[in-house]
């Protein structure tokens, strides 16, 4: 199994920048793919980026070009780089990760954006 525990959530400006962490721990050598997701209230949970084992990357329409995720293997860590962030980017943000053939999900963590 895996165990995904998120960090690096807080309140920030609009225009600013966070860095979520998501530190992965078990049976993590067996990974297919990992993701960001997020969920505003009364909204449905939306994928916001994902890496893959191969090191490809996609983003939402959303944050393409604002956001970077990236992964540490060394550190069994992914980090979501937000910069540029919008009012709209406030969310919780949960990570996922797909592992023989089940999704596991992170508690989430809160980033708040004010205007």
């Amino acid at each position: 199994q895996v165990q995904l525990v998120e960090s690096g959530g807080g309140l920030v400006q609009a225009g600013g920048s966070l860095r979520l962490s998501c530190l992965a721990s078990g049976s993590t050598d067996g990974i297919n793919y990992m993701a960001w997701y997020r969920q505003a209230p009364g909204m449905q949970r939306e994928m916001v980026a994902v890496r893959r084992s191969d090191g490809t990357t996609n983003y939402s329409s959303s944050v393409k070009g604002r956001f970077t995720v990236s992964r540490d293997n060394a550190k069994n860590t992914m980090y979501l780089q937000m910069d540029s962030l919008r009012p709209e980017d406030t969310a919780v943000y949960y990570c996922y990760a797909f592992w023989i053939g089940r999704g596991y999900w992170g508690q989430g963590t809160q980033v708040t954006v004010s205007s």
